[in-house]
């Protein structure tokens, strides 16, 4: 996962009226770390965030993929943007 680089998945289902989003971003920490960033919540409000800190790219990188692949299981889909 590069830095900066953010993956957006959603779960949309009107019959159970459900509409969520799930959000994974790498940014550089202050020390020298990564600074692996988790949002989610229902779409359309603020939700929650949770960092994860990592002292390597490649555990952040192999963390992230573990974390998309379990939501892509639970039947989350890439959001687009519409522009």
């Amino acid at each position: 996962m590069q830095k900066d680089d953010a993956i957006h998945l959603h779960r949309i289902d009107p019959a159970r009226n459900m509409a969520r989003f799930y959000r994974l971003s790498a940014t550089p920490g202050l020390f020298g770390d990564i600074c692996l960033v988790r949002e989610w919540g229902r779409i359309g409000r603020r939700g929650r965030t949770r960092i994860d800190l990592y002292m390597r790219e490649e555990d952040a990188a192999a963390a992230a993929l573990v974390l998309v692949q379990t939501k892509r299981r639970r039947g989350y889909r890439d959001a687009f943007a519409v522009e």
